[in-house]
């Protein structure tokens, strides 16, 4: 019924989350199906299944059956693509297992393959005017975003993480080495895609930025990205996640962890507790990738420096809500040297 590699999503339910995001960030589904000693599917794991346990600070070493959706939306083998269309459309999700009389897992169906070629309309504005000073010498003739990781530039390898999910509306915020950037791009047409660029005469921070956006044509959530960053986040399940959770602005989060290089003392008063030898602790960073609504866009006047952090605080002060989306995916800030030559060393096979 479906010629997609169905058999590589399977994981046994003994095995681990570190297990289930691989297989996540390895396949093309975005599903984990999780089968019991005879093969029977006992449970699926996607992506929002995988940011919930991160989000309740599962381990790990969390066993699927943890965190996994124990009753999944599943379709028998008889049914043809109409029906799985139909029933995907009905319950509101990306993927539907298809099983045999057994309860036994006999293929896979995905939104994304019956929808084949399909475009999103939502428009992407991704920031590229800093200056790069981190990087010098290697930024002091060429703007960072030009930096070749492998064959590519940076914010090459970006807008095409961005076609390959289907965008084809963007906007790219420039400022240092303007001209460069716009002669690399162009508007977009080489790549078949439409880039408008926002000019910041002065730096505006990656807030003000928006505020040069042309208003009436921003109808969609935005979804925005430092140029920067390498990241296989699934902006897809980034977007479906914006409007389920209904936010004015969604943030993506990394987690990072910071580890005591000593024993800590833990203490009652003047009593010792006990010692506990290097204790680590995680910590959500922000991982400078965004979706956010028209209406946000449309506050922000452009004639003054803010940065997101402040916008941020600013709507949330005001009661608003601002969401976070934990990433699992490979994400990396290429922000000075040494990021830059591991980013080097992650994509050498990939070219």
């Amino acid at each position: 019924m479906s010629n997609i590699n169905w058999k590589s999503s399977i994981l046994n339910y003994k095995e681990d989350m570190k297990s289930a995001i691989n297989n996540l960030e390895n396949g093309k589904s975005r599903i984990a199906l999780v089968v019991d000693d005879k093969d029977k599917l006992i449970g699926t794991i996607t992506d929002g299944d995988i940011r919930r346990a991160i989000l309740a600070n599962l381990p790990m070493d969390s066993k699927l059956k943890e965190f996994m959706k124990d009753q999944p939306v599943c379709i028998d083998s008889e049914k043809n693509k109409d029906d799985i269309l139909r029933l995907m459309r009905e319950k509101d999700i990306l993927q539907v297992p298809i099983l045999d009389k057994n309860k036994k897992v006999v293929g896979l169906e995905t939104l994304n393959h019956l929808l084949e070629g399909k475009k999103i309309d939502n428009p992407v504005f991704i920031m590229a005017g800093g200056f790069g000073t981190r990087l010098a010498p290697l930024t002091d003739e060429t703007p960072k975003p030009l930096l070749k990781i492998g064959s590519k530039p940076i914010l090459e390898r970006i807008l095409l993480k961005f076609i390959d999910a289907g965008f084809h509306k963007f906007y790219i915020s420039t400022h240092f080495m303007a001209d460069k950037i716009k002669e690399y791009f162009n508007d977009g047409s080489d790549w078949n895609i439409s880039i408008k660029y926002i000019h910041e005469d002065q730096p505006l921070g990656t807030g003000g930025s928006l505020g040069l956006l042309p208003k009436s044509e921003i109808d969609l959530p935005l979804v925005m990205m430092n140029g920067d960053l390498l990241s296989e986040v699934n902006f897809v399940e980034l977007l479906r996640y914006h409007y389920e959770k209904k936010g004015m602005v969604t943030m993506c989060v990394s987690q990072y962890e910071l580890q005591i290089p000593y024993g800590v003392v833990v203490k009652d008063e003047h009593k010792f507790i006990k010692i506990d030898e290097k204790p680590s602790k995680k910590f959500f960073i922000n991982a400078g990738i965004y979706v956010v609504d028209p209406s946000v866009v449309s506050g922000v006047d452009g004639s003054s420096y803010l940065d997101m952090p402040t916008l941020l605080n600013e709507i949330s002060l005001k009661n608003l809500p601002v969401n976070i989306f934990p990433i699992h995916e490979y994400w990396l800030d290429v922000g000075q040297l040494s990021d830059f030559n591991k980013a080097k060393e992650d994509v050498k096979n990939q070219d």
